[in-house]
């Protein structure tokens, strides 16, 4: 690691469990490629009850779930963090709640997505997540601006695939049926022309990705950590 020059302090604003943990995970894990072996920007997460965040949701208060995001944001603010990321696509519906009140900078999880989706020459993006992930415009919003199409999931698909990640994935569940659910809607998406799908909630690449897709994914939990890990690390040179 450059000795004069110090990564910045990374700041996890957790909501689910499995997804914040592999966004942690994928910080540590990756941070070698950046600042050299065993290295990685120093961390800290913190995490209320998701309970605290369900209560908002469920009555569409989203300005509710952006209080929640800010508190979190103070303590990692107080704990020295320099900038902040959210490992939750769900609550980025908060976000201009959040923005502008905020004590520090954040990355938008959908705009790397997008950003991902330009570099690599996608046109027309299928997104996946939950039912008030696909219901917003988080990700039409950030497509939309790069000039990318989108489908959505159809009604009933929202209603499975929603159940799959709220009574089991967050839970750490894993089941083939729901790995062939999410395989028939993404080949439903590629016969409509999408040429890659967002795993547009941070529990979906704890079962799919790219070994059994039907389409190309774009990973929001791990790409949020690679971006954190560019900014955290910009203009530093690896260890031998």
């Amino acid at each position: 690691m450059n000795s004069t020059t110090k990564p910045q302090h990374i700041g996890i604003v957790g909501c689910s469990a499995e997804g914040a943990a592999l966004c942690y995970q994928t910080i540590c894990a990756e941070g070698a490629k950046h600042l050299g072996p065993h290295a990685h920007p120093e961390v800290s997460m913190h995490t209320p009850s998701l309970s605290d965040y369900m209560v908002h949701i469920y009555r569409d208060d989203w300005q509710g779930v952006g209080d929640v995001m800010l508190a979190s944001a103070h303590k990692l603010a107080k704990a020295g963090v320099d900038f902040l990321i959210c490992p939750d696509n769900t609550i980025h519906q908060a976000f201009a709640y959040v923005q502008e009140r905020s004590p520090l900078p954040w990355l938008h999880i959908a705009e790397v997505v997008a950003e991902e989706a330009a570099q690599r020459g996608y046109r027309r993006i299928g997104i996946t997540g939950t039912r008030w992930l696909t219901n917003s415009e988080v990700y039409p919003e950030k497509l939309s601006a790069r000039g990318l199409q989108y489908l959505r999931p159809a009604d009933a698909e929202r209603d499975e695939i929603n159940r799959i990640i709220m009574d089991e994935l967050v839970y750490g569940v894993f089941k083939p049926e729901a790995i062939a659910y999410f395989q028939q809607v993404m080949a439903r998406m590629k016969s409509e022309g999408c040429d890659a799908v967002v795993l547009g909630c941070t529990e979906i690449p704890l079962i799919m990705s790219d070994a059994n897709s039907p389409l190309p994914t774009l990973d929001s939990t791990r790409l949020l950590a690679r971006a954190a890990l560019q900014r955290a690390t910009q203009g530093i040179a690896a260890a031998a």
